[in-house]
């Protein structure tokens, strides 16, 4: 795997992990008044069954957005916030370059299961079988290419998107698919509070009964996007449940509010895009706990 370094006008190339990958790794200067520096890791990665180009492959895109400098937050603890919630837990207390190769080599090692499994269970299947096994749309009817796994695709990257007096929020990004017919996008949201040097929770931020103030606001937010008058009208776009909706945890917090994201599936259908409810200071001031590091952006 190749490190390509961006400076100026100048692009130098050097070896970083054993891996036939590309790997860019570009260093951008935003930091506002937190002090946090970020580097940018992008990887583009393939990998073919039996090492042959003619066979499937599973293929992932990664860029991730870590921190470098931090100046009112532990750099570690920070960096390990970030490796955690982009890559998951399995990954903790592991450097920022050796997580990453560790995410690509357990993202290869499961294809590659996959792909045994599937062909050890083939053979006992019909015609027809194999067929619905494999996904395969198309004119050629022969039934060779079923008997042949599937090719992966997973994108993953994160965004910053609020760096600002003491908070900041990121989203990260995750999105698969298997034969580029089945795919799943997921948006999973966090807050750093550089007081505790830990994840902001709805408990942080809410008094209690905050979740039923809440629902109000996500069903009248809905009702609005969509440009319907009721909740029936709601369940006939895809929707459902919004009735009981409730605080998810997936939140991000600037200074203008806070946003809610709802993954596919949650309380709409999977062809319908991620619901996210943006929930402006104004509405909520009754239901924040005073003295917070967001009660105060309110404030302002």
């Amino acid at each position: 795997m190749k490190w390509l370094k961006v400076s100026f006008s100048i692009y130098v190339c050097v070896s970083l992990f054993l891996l036939s990958s590309c790997v860019d790794k570009g260093k951008s200067m935003f930091s506002f008044d937190n002090g946090v520096t970020f580097d940018t890791l992008l990887v583009e990665k393939v990998y073919h069954l039996d090492d042959d180009t003619t066979m499937p492959s599973c293929n992932l895109s990664i860029k991730f957005i870590y921190p470098v400098e931090s100046g009112k937050m532990n750099l570690a603890d920070l960096q390990q916030i970030f490796v955690t919630s982009a890559l998951g837990n399995a990954f903790d207390s592991i450097a920022v370059s050796d997580a990453v190769a560790a995410y690509i080599n357990n993202y290869i090692d499961n294809y590659k299961s996959d792909a045994s499994i599937y062909r050890n269970n083939i053979s006992d299947l019909d015609a027809e079988e194999r067929n619905e096994a494999y996904h395969y749309i198309g004119d050629d009817d022969s039934l060779d290419k079923p008997t042949v796994f599937y090719s992966y695709y997973e994108t993953l990257s994160d965004t910053i998107v609020y760096n600002n007096r003491g908070v900041l929020s990121f989203q990260v990004r995750q999105a698969n698919s298997k034969d580029d017919l089945v795919s799943y996008n997921s948006y999973r949201n966090f807050v750093v509070n550089f007081k505790t040097g830990t994840l902001l929770t709805e408990s942080d931020i809410f008094i209690p009964g905050y979740d039923l103030a809440l629902r109000k606001i996500f069903i009248a937010t809905l009702l609005e996007q969509n440009n319907v008058k009721t909740i029936n009208d709601l369940e006939d776009l895809g929707y459902f449940g919004i009735e009981e909706i409730m605080p998810n945890k997936n939140f991000l917090v600037t200074d203008k509010g806070i946003t809610y994201t709802f993954n596919k599936g949650e309380y709409s259908a999977y062809q319908l895009k991620s619901p996210a409810v943006f929930i402006p200071y104004d509405l909520i001031t009754t239901i924040l706990k005073n003295n917070t590091v967001v009660y105060k952006l309110a404030e302002n």
